[in-house]
């Protein structure tokens, strides 16, 4: 089953034999824009792997379970390969439509989902790899963040506070060598999250592990830009439309940076947390989850229903009643711009950002409620295209949903019970 019926834009060179680098990326010192530490030691193997070329390729998933990572093909649900992995692991795509950065105990791993076209003239050509772990690794005592933007992908190691930045296409050979890598130091280590603009700037946060409430541009020249001070606990950002347009999360209202400066968000709530947001290159609008209990130690988490959404044109913000709760894995964005949210009543609802309105809902998995502990498995909602991959650990399955006209296509088994998810669809993000 075909189902990427848009356009690609991706140029990917594969056809010969793939190196593989492992390379542990260090960092310059604060202020200093230039290459990393180069000092750390370099391992080299070699794939004699040629790929396939195929009609076409279908997106693939890469899941999560106890004990490593499985790559199923989204069109029939074959497992396409499964990797031994040991440890809680976390997946973000790299940005190029083929690879997947790995958050594990040795920092930001790369992994193959091996689907590349190469265009030829008036026409693309598509072959397929399997898919592997590369070898290539950007060190992180405590990977956090990873964001794509303006051709650029940014990774946040929390534990030193150390961003580390990359061409997204330096990735095409499945390499992160040292040249390719630029990185600087926040001032102190914190859970934080850098955003690389097309001016060269980079949107990053300041802060503490105890307290952190500052986000502003870092210039290629390492001096400082715009600023804000007014986002207590920020976490959480997405990208919009428009040039270096981005919002990030704050306990009193979220920030926009828009035309070179941060505009904040006002709300009618002393405590408005939206600390986990969902932009689209081609919508003004950022979808969000929207908290107002401030958490109190020992009382129980809160679980909203309403879910925001940010109108970064004028730093303004509507919310959604949905009727049922939702948690962090419950979003997505669809191909115009759409709103999707996964509730624990197990239907998948589709919002029109413009007219903060739910224009339908799907039954696609079993009622839920959220686990206690985050790390434990959950059903994940990820968008490619105008399709939504939904997880459903209860039943190890996996839904394939059509956003545009709220279709549930198919329903494929897993083998393993999934917990995290990202899906790759071979077209390079914004």
């Amino acid at each position: 089953m075909r189902t990427i019926p848009h356009t690609r834009n991706l140029i990917l060179a594969a056809a010969a034999a793939l190196t593989m680098t492992l390379t542990a990326c260090g960092s310059s010192p604060a202020g200093d824009p230039g290459s990393p530490d180069t000092t750390q030691a370099q391992a080299t193997t070699a794939s004699s792997e040629k790929p396939v070329e195929v009609a076409d390729v279908d997106p693939r998933a890469a899941i999560t379970y106890d004990g490593g990572i499985q790559i199923v093909d989204t069109s029939d649900g074959t497992v396409v390969a499964d990797i031994e992995k040991e440890g809680f692991l976390r997946l973000n795509p790299a940005g190029d439509g083929r690879h997947v950065l790995v958050s594990s105990a040795e920092g930001f791993e790369v992994l193959d989902l091996g689907m590349i076209v190469k265009p030829h003239g008036d026409h693309n050509h598509y072959y397929t790899t399997t898919p592997r772990l590369t070898g290539a690794v950007i060190a992180a005592d405590k990977p956090g963040h990873v964001v794509t933007h303006a051709g650029k992908t940014a990774v946040f190691d929390d534990g030193t506070g150390t961003v580390t930045i990359f061409e997204t296409n330096a990735l095409e050979d499945g390499q992160l060598s040292p040249e390719e890598l630029t990185s600087f130091k926040t001032n102190d280590p914190h859970h934080g999250v850098a955003v690389p603009l097309a001016s060269g700037s980079v949107l990053v946060t300041e802060g503490t592990e105890d307290e952190r409430h500052t986000v502003h541009e870092r210039r290629a020249d390492g001096s400082i830009g715009a600023e804000s001070t007014d986002c207590p606990g920020v976490h959480g950002e997405a990208t919009a439309q428009g040039e270096d347009v981005a919002s990030f999360g704050c306990t009193n209202g979220s920030v926009v940076f828009r035309d070179g400066q941060f505009h904040k968000v006002a709300v009618p709530e002393a405590y408005q947390r939206s600390g986990n947001q969902f932009g689209s290159p081609d919508s003004p609008y950022v979808l969000t989850d929207y908290k107002t209990v401030e958490p109190v130690d020992g009382a129980e988490p809160e679980h909203p229903t309403r879910v925001g959404i940010i109108d970064t044109t004028d730093a303004t913000t509507k919310t959604v009643e949905l009727g049922s709760a939702y948690w962090f894995r419950s979003f997505g964005r669809g191909a115009d711009g759409e709103g999707v949210v996964l509730t624990y009543d197990g239907k998948l609802n589709i919002l029109d950002p413009a007219s903060a309105a739910v224009t339908k809902q799907v039954d696609v998995v079993t009622p839920w409620t959220e686990n206690e502990n985050w790390q434990e498995p959950g059903p994940n909602v990820k968008t490619a295209g105008d399709f939504a991959y939904v997880t459903d650990h209860a039943a190890k399955k996996l839904h394939l949903v059509q956003i545009s006209t709220g279709e549930l296509i198919s329903s494929l088994d897993l083998s393993v019970v999934p917990n995290e998810m990202t899906v790759i669809d071979a077209e390079l993000k914004h």
